[in-house]
C-alpha cells in the first residue's frame, strides 16, 4: 500500500515539474518576442507574428528589419544560452561542483586567445580574412583547450579534483596569454579584443545561428542518453561506481561534450559570463534533481537568460545596445548571490 501511495506521488511530483518546464518553455517564447520588439524600429507584437507567418505582409521596410537584422540575432541567443545552459548541467554533475562551468575548465579563456591571435596578426595575413579567420582560431583554440583536458583526464584516471583545478590552470594560462597579445597589440588591435571578450550577438547571422544550432542539435541527444546515469551521480560517486559505472570514462565523454558545446557557442558570440553557470541552478531549483527534465530545463533557462539578456542590451539604452556579456555578469552576479543565500537557508 506504501509502495502505491509512494509511486502515485511521483507521478504526480514529475508532471507537476513536466508542466513547469512547459512554463519555462513559454518564457522562451515570450523572451524571444520581448528581443525582436526591441530597438527603434517601432515594431509590434502582431507585426512580428504576423511576419513570421507571413512574411509578404509586412512593408519592405520592416520585413528587412525582422529578418535581416533583429531574427538572427534573437536566434542566436537562443541557441548560445542553451549551449551554454547544458553545458553547465553536465559540467556541474559530472564534476560534482556547484561552482563549475564551461568557463571553469577555460574553453572561454582559450576561445579568447584565439580571437586575439586573429585581431593582432590578421592584419598581415594575406591569406585568409578576418571575418572567417576570427571565429575559426577562437573555436580551434576552444577545442584545443578541451582536448588538453581530455588528455589530462586520461592520463589521471578521470580524477574530479584534478579536472578542476587543471582548467583553472588553463583559464588563468588563456587570459595571460590574452593579456600578452594585448600588450604586444596596437590601440586598435586591443579595443578589439576588449569588444570581443564582453560578448556581443549583433555581428552573428543566419550562418553563425546555423552552425551553434546545428552543433546543440547533435550533442543534445547524447546528453539525454545519459540522463539515468547523470541521475545516479548526483545521488552519490561512490554507489553508482558500486553499481559498474566507469565514472573516468564517463567524465571523460561529458568533458568532450562541453567543450564542443561551448566552443561553438563562444566562437561567433564572445565571452559570455554566468549563463552556464546560473541557469543550471536555476533549473534545478525549479526541476529538482531527475536529468529527464533537468538537462532540457538547463538548456531551456540558458536559453531565457540571454534572450531576456538580449532584450536588456537594446531597450535599456535608447538607440544603443549594451554588449551583452555585460548584461549577463551584472545580472548574474545578484542572482548567483540569491541562489548561494537561498541554499544556505535551506541547509
Amino acid at each position: 500500500m506504501e509502495a502505491t501511495s509512494f509511486g502515485a506521488d511521483y507521478r504526480a511530483l514529475f508532471w507537476r515539474r513536466a508542466f513547469i518546464l512547459l512554463g519555462m518553455a513559454a518564457a522562451l517564447v515570450m523572451s524571444l518576442l520581448l528581443d525582436l520588439m526591441a530597438g527603434p524600429a517601432d515594431l509590434r507584437v502582431e507585426q512580428i507574428i504576423r511576419g513570421l507567418i507571413d512574411p509578404a505582409s509586412l512593408d519592405l521596410r520592416y520585413r528587412i528589419i525582422l529578418f535581416d537584422v533583429r531574427l538572427p540575432d534573437a536566434l542566436i541567443a537562443l541557441s548560445v544560452g542553451a549551449a551554454l545552459g547544458l553545458a553547465g548541467i553536465e559540467t556541474q554533475t559530472i564534476l560534482n561542483n556547484p561552482l563549475a562551468s564551461p568557463f571553469t575548465l577555460g574553453i572561454s579563456a582559450f576561445a579568447a586567445f584565439g580571437a586575439s591571435i586573429a585581431i593582432v596578426f590578421v592584419p598581415t595575413a594575406a591569406f585568409a580574412s578576418h571575418t572567417v579567420l576570427l571565429p575559426v582560431l577562437a573555436l580551434v583554440f576552444a577545442l584545443l583547450c578541451g582536448l588538453l583536458i581530455l588528455l589530462f583526464s586520461h592520463w589521471t584516471g578521470g580524477a574530479r579534483e584534478s579536472v578542476i583545478l587543471f582548467g583553472m590552470a588553463l583559464f588563468f594560462l588563456g587570459n595571460a596569454m590574452t593579456s600578452a597579445l594585448q600588450y604586444m597589440g596596437s590601440a586598435e588591435a586591443v579595443q578589439q579584443i576588449v569588444f570581443w571578450t564582453v560578448g556581443n550577438l549583433t555581428k552573428a547571422g543566419w550562418t553563425e545561428f546555423y552552425i551553434v544550432t546545428a552543433c546543440l542539435l547533435l550533442v543534445f541527444p547524447f546528453s539525454m542518453r545519459h540522463v539515468w546515469v547523470m541521475t545516479l551521480i548526483r545521488a552519490g560517486e561512490a554507489q553508482a561506481v558500486s553499481l559498474g559505472l566507469n565514472l573516468p570514462r564517463l567524465r571523460m565523454i561529458v568533458i568532450l561534450r562541453v567543450s564542443i558545446l561551448a566552443a561553438f557557442a563562444v566562437c561567433f558570440v564572445g565571452t559570455i559570463a554566468f549563463v552556464g553557470l546560473i541557469g543550471p541552478h536555476i533549473a534545478r531549483i525549479l526541476l529538482g534533481e531527475d536529468h529527464r527534465l533537468l538537462v532540457p530545463g538547463s538548456a531551456l533557462c540558458g536559453a531565457v537568460i540571454l534572450s531576456f539578456a538580449s532584450f536588456l542590451s537594446k531597450a535599456l539604452i535608447p538607440g544603443a545596445i549594451i554588449p551583452v556579456g555585460i548584461l549577463t555578469a551584472l545580472i548574474g552576479v545578484p542572482v548567483f548571490l540569491m541562489l548561494i543565500l537561498g541554499q544556505k537557508n535551506r541547509v
